[in-house]
């Protein structure tokens, strides 16, 4: 007979709750099969939507993150209560079986079925921030945030694109302000880029690099790309040790997730975004297709920052630190023109 969650003890468990071991019913009537792995897959927005649940057997379920499912201990039971005979409780006379023997069989008698031990889950790398000597590479600011602004701006006149961006942030810098931390963002990347000053630009990313992560990911977005330019620009310049602690920083949402489970996850979704990176192929190509070479531009200035972030990452496994290099130097020829 079959089993089905109906004749067998179960209970129902949030989807996003699933592990490695568990016990769960796939639709129909069969029996609580084992989990091995559990992966996550986004939708086209980078919120986590589906599941990808695989059996010790082989075979697969896709479950949305929000559903409950019927989960079991495996132990299937008919519908009086008591255990199915397709499950053998019976354990062997010790008085008169030797241990190493099955109950009623001889030595010679074929071993059951091999126990298939599920895959251990995938423990994410631990990353530890820098230490206060390493932080004391990134130096004190030159007076007030909108000194340092005001000093950048000053070695530009008649630099449109700039003094609008200084003359905004010099009115009073507030480090709450997510608007606020795009300008000093795109600030520091126009001064670099741009105009190939990097000493102000990363004066300015200093700004921006020692504010801690606070779990606003809007807000992180634009410390994220000041810490990525800082460490391009220290590698560059040979300033390698304090390319090394902004880079640290990069990594600090990765450390800061405590459930196990939760960071096993978030590691397996970054490192596909590091494997699989949105480097605006199509865009740049419909632009170039179009004649239209602002609009260009303008995307290949964002696959310079996906490049710069991917390799204050160390790469990935699809693109080494060599080609990134390389394509970082392409880019740059490209936006510079």
């Amino acid at each position: 007979m079959t089993h089905s969650p109906a004749t067998q003890q179960y209970k129902e468990k949030q989807a996003g709750d699933l592990r490695p071991g568990d016990f769960v019913f796939p639709p129909g009537d069969g029996p609580a099969e084992e989990i091995a792995t559990v992966e996550v897959e986004n939708d086209d927005y980078g919120v986590a939507a589906l599941l990808l649940v695989t059996m010790v057997d082989g075979g697969t379920l896709r479950i949305a993150v929000g559903s409950s499912v019927p989960v079991g201990d495996g132990v299937p039971v008919d519908s009086d209560g008591s255990v199915s005979s397709a499950v053998d409780e019976s354990t062997p006379d010790s008085s008169t079986s030797d241990s190493s023997t099955p109950a009623g069989g001889d030595a010679d008698a074929p071993a059951g079925p091999a126990v298939v031990v599920p895959p251990r889950p995938e423990t994410p790398p631990t990353y530890t921030g820098p230490s206060a000597e390493e932080l004391a590479l990134i130096p004190e600011p030159d007076g007030t945030p909108e000194a340092v602004v005001r000093a950048a701006a000053a070695n530009h006149k008649g630099k449109n694109g700039v003094q609008v961006l200084a003359d905004r942030l010099a009115k009073g810098i507030n480090t709450k302000s997510g608007s606020c931390l795009r300008d000093l963002s795109n600030l520091a990347f126009d001064l670099c880029i741009v105009l190939r000053d990097p000493d102000h630009a990363l004066a300015v990313a200093d700004l921006l690099n020692v504010l801690p992560f606070d779990g606003n990911l809007d807000r992180w977005a634009s410390i994220e790309r000041a810490l990525a330019l800082s460490s391009f620009i220290c590698r560059e310049a040979g300033q390698t040790e304090r390319a090394a602690v902004y880079e640290k920083l990069l990594r600090a949402p990765e450390s800061q997730e405590e459930d196990p489970f939760k960071a096993r996850i978030n590691a397996r979704v970054r490192q596909r975004s590091l494997n699989e990176p949105n480097l605006y192929d199509k865009e740049i190509f419909r632009a170039i297709d179009n004649g239209n070479h602002e609009a260009e531009r303008e995307w290949r200035f964002l696959r310079l920052e996906a490049l710069m972030f991917l390799r204050a990452h160390g790469g990935s496994k699809t693109i080494d630190e060599d080609e990134l290099a390389r394509r970082i130097g392409n880019e740059l020829e490209s936006v510079r023109a």
